[in-house]
Parts: structure tokens; sequence; C-alpha cells
């Protein structure tokens, strides 16, 4: 219903635009050098649809590739979220938009965004200072405390979610897996009815975020930002509570991501506002929550589908279960061992990273690969374009772990965590969540798919179009 109606949104838009066309379409002047090949599309909406279409319909490397070949396989023009853009190709476009952080271009998000997260649009000293902060509580160290709690949550999931079941949905227990993990360790909620009633909105703001920047009732952006204000409301309400917890010794000032920010002060000595924490939680319960959801979803559909694959994991996670107790819970030791597992892991990235890619913002004039990119142009880079193309991965659409061997993929390749300065802060922390549910999945099931080729989509991000259901045969725990 989201992409019926963003889609009527958007013809109307296109109609209008032609009569509005000198009124609303801005006209840059003239640019000094020669442009990257392209074209612009529609008046005002430009290649939106288009791009986000090709997700809808389940290939959204076909946006990037189609212009590639049909322009230039470095850069080529467009427009998309109302801007001007330029898309950056291949590992040299990777490297060189995630080498020239702060010195060429800078991050940008569409306006969407800034409509869902209205006070993350702080100073650019007060967003480093935020990027100096999240590293510390998310570095591997910081994160090793934290792997037996992951334990026990993910043990606790799979007795409610999927012991005794026949079959389940498995997208809908990921999602429901990775929010109850982000509850507990960003912000120690871990109630079953207070996780749940939390979850409810995740999937409108998800959609908002990458949404065609039109707020009005009834369109994925008005929804999205609804949402959050729900979650905002109830997460500044623990916010508030967190506060007097700590002034009364209740909590620890290092027990939660909460806890860092509340204490968190400027070189002023002035701390954030409840707002802005609050929509920092927010993001990151989103991130949080989406990265892991959709990668351990896939890690289930390709072990399905390559009974070799769930061998080699089964194999690699039996050695560790028979290393410890019985009622022993997995530590860091043990999560350093899964490295066959990371590799599948990092296979799943691969060919379905849950980062299609992100936008930067040109901060000056400047030439690359022999073409002019204007100050103010958005610049995108996308996954797939090396994700998935032969030049970087021989068979690119083949399932192989073995290309996470010894050294892996040349550098700039494999981003689905992005790069550079902004690269995600929440890598470990979603490698963590990952490993542990493999962990316990294939020791507990063997699994078969119902709908054998299920087709994926992505809206925003990619998923099988019905959840992807299974059938499960529980594994008898030897005595």
């Amino acid at each position: 219903m989201d992409i019926l109606y963003a889609t009527t949104v958007s013809l109307f838009v296109v109609v209008v635009s032609f009569s509005l066309h000198l009124v609303f379409y801005k006209s840059k002047s003239a640019v000094k050098g020669k442009l990257p090949p392209g074209k612009k599309g529609w008046p005002i909406i430009g290649e939106s649809l288009e791009f986000l279409a090709t997700g809808w319909n389940g290939h959204p490397e076909k946006f990037v590739f189609d212009r590639m070949a049909k322009f230039s396989p470095q850069v080529f023009r467009t427009s998309l979220m109302l801007e001007d853009a330029a898309v950056f190709c291949g590992c040299a476009g990777n490297k060189f938009l995630f080498s020239n952080e702060n010195k060429l271009v800078k991050s940008w998000w569409p306006s969407s965004v800034n409509k869902i997260f209205p006070s993350n649009q702080i100073s650019k000293t007060e967003g480093l200072k935020m990027r100096k902060l999240l590293p510390n509580f998310f570095k591997p160290e910081a994160l090793q405390r934290y792997v037996p709690v992951m334990d026990l949550v993910t043990q606790k999931h799979f007795k409610t979610g999927w012991e005794g079941k026949e079959q389940i949905v498995t997208c809908e227990l990921t999602k429901n897996l990775t929010f109850w993990l982000a509850c507990k360790i960003f912000l120690s909620v871990d109630e079953p009815e207070k996780v749940r009633y939390l979850s409810g909105p995740l999937e409108s703001i998800s959609r908002g975020i990458l949404s065609i920047p039109i707020d009005l009732p009834g369109t994925p952006l008005r929804k999205g930002i609804n949402a959050a204000n729900f979650i905002r409301k109830e997460i500044i309400s623990i916010i508030k509570q967190r506060k007097i917890d700590l002034a009364e010794k209740r909590a620890s000032p290092t027990q939660d991501i909460l806890s860092y920010m509340l204490l968190f002060t400027n070189e002023d000595g002035v701390k954030m506002t409840e707002t802005n924490i609050a929509d920092k939680i927010l993001s990151l319960l989103i991130g949080g929550h989406d990265t892991g959801s959709s990668v351990c979803a896939f890690v289930v559909k390709f072990l399905a589908e390559l009974p070799e694959v769930y061998q080699g994991v089964y194999k690699e996670q039996m050695e560790i279960a028979k290393s410890k107790g019985s009622e022993e819970l997995l530590n860091w030791n043990d999560i350093s061992k899964m490295k066959y597992s990371w590799n599948v892991a990092c296979e799943a990235l691969r060919l379905a990273p849950p980062l299609q890619g992100t936008f930067r913002e040109a901060i000056t004039d400047f030439v690359y690969n022999g073409y002019s990119i204007p100050k103010g142009w958005k610049l995108y880079w996308s996954s797939f374009s090396t994700h998935k193309n032969p030049e970087y991965f021989h068979e690119p659409q083949k399932f192989d772990p073995s290309r996470f061997d010894g050294k892996g993929p040349a550098p700039y390749t494999f981003v689905p965590f992005g790069g550079g300065p902004r690269m995600c802060p929440g890598k470990e922390f979603a490698r963590l969540e990952i490993l542990v549910f493999m962990h316990h999945l294939v020791r507990k099931f063997k699994w078969e798919k119902l709908i054998p080729d299920e087709q994926i989509v992505v809206n925003p991000l990619p998923i099988p179009a019905m959840g992807l259901p299974i059938r499960l045969y529980p594994i008898k725990a030897k005595s």
C-alpha cells in the first residue's frame, strides 16, 4: 500500500511539475568544465522513482549498472531525492569519497531524515564529538562484556519464538531478536512487553527515512515522522527515569550507551538535551535492528539453499559448544573462533547489503576522472557497483564464503558498512549479534524454505517478499 500510494503521489508531482517548472525547478549557474554524463530525469523528482522502484522490483543494482553501461563505469550524473547528484562507482569511486571526508565532501542525508530526526541537525563540531563518543562504546574491548548478555537474550528468543514451532516466518523473528538486543544493550530494557511496544512503529520509520521527501498525509515520510514521534516520547520517559536512577545510584554510569550519553559533556561542560539523546538512541535502535535482522534472515536463506555451507557452520559451532560446560555462556574467545561462520555472514552481506549506499555533498568544486563536480552536488556511492561487479568478485552471483579467506577482498570493494571516517560505528555490534544468532540457529535446527523462489525486494532494506517462511526440523541434543 505504501508503494502504491508513494507512486500515485509521485506521478501527481510529475504532472504538476510541468506547469510549475519555471517557478520551482532550480537552474544551476554555468559550471566550468565538463559535467559527468547522464540524465536528470523528470523535473523536480528527477530519477528518484526509478531509483526506488528497482529495489521494489527486487533488482536494486539495476539502476546503477544500467547507467554505468550507458554513460560511464566511473561516475554518472542523475537527480535523486530532489537534488542534482553524481553516482561514484567502483573501487576507485568508493576510495575517493571515503578518503576525502571533510576535505572535498561531507556527509549528507535527504531532507526526509532531518524531518524524522529533527534534533540531529547539529553543528559539525558536535557531530564530530558524537562520532568520537560512539566508538568508545562500540569498540571490541567495550563490547566484550556484552557477549554473555547477547547469548542469554538469544537463548530466550529461540525458546519463545522458535522451539515447538513447525513453521515460522524468519524475518519477523530476526527483527524481534535484533530489536530486543538493541533495547537491552543500549537502554537496559529487556521486558518482552516493553520491547514489543517500542518495536511496533519501526517499519514505518525505516521506510520513511529513504522515501521521496514529500510530507503529506498518508505518505511514507509522514508515517515515518509520526512513528518517530511516538518512540521518541517513550525514550524520553526512559531518559527521565534513568536520570533519577543515576542520581540515586540505582544505575551505573557505564551500564549502557544511554548512561554514556547522559553523562557526556562538551568542552564547555554542557550536556546533551533529552531530545537530542532520544534522537541519537532512536537512530541507534533502528541501525542496530535493521542491519542485524536483515543479515540474520539472509543467513537463514542461504544456509537453507546450500547444505554444504550449513555443514561448515554447524561443524564450527559444535566444536565451540563441545568446549564449554552445558550452562556456560558464550564469551569473546568463542566469538574469535567463529571464522568460517563470519565468512558466511560476510558473503550474505556482499549479496544482500542492508546499506545499499549513502550520500555525500561536495563542499567545493573539484574534478573527478576528468569531470567537473560542482559545489553543492550530492554524491552517492552504491555497494552494488563493487559487490556484484565481476571486475572485483569472480562469478558475483555465486555464494562463496572462501572469498573472505586470508586477506579477503581488495580494499574498497567490500563496503557493507561504508568506509572512511563515516564507517558505521556499529559494525562490531552487528558482528556479535549475527554470530551469536548463528551459534544457536544451526545447533538447534535444520530447515527448508516454504517458497523456493521467493522474490527479494528492497523497501528500504533487502528482504524476502513474504518474510522467508520456513519449516523447522529440530536437532535432538546428544546425550
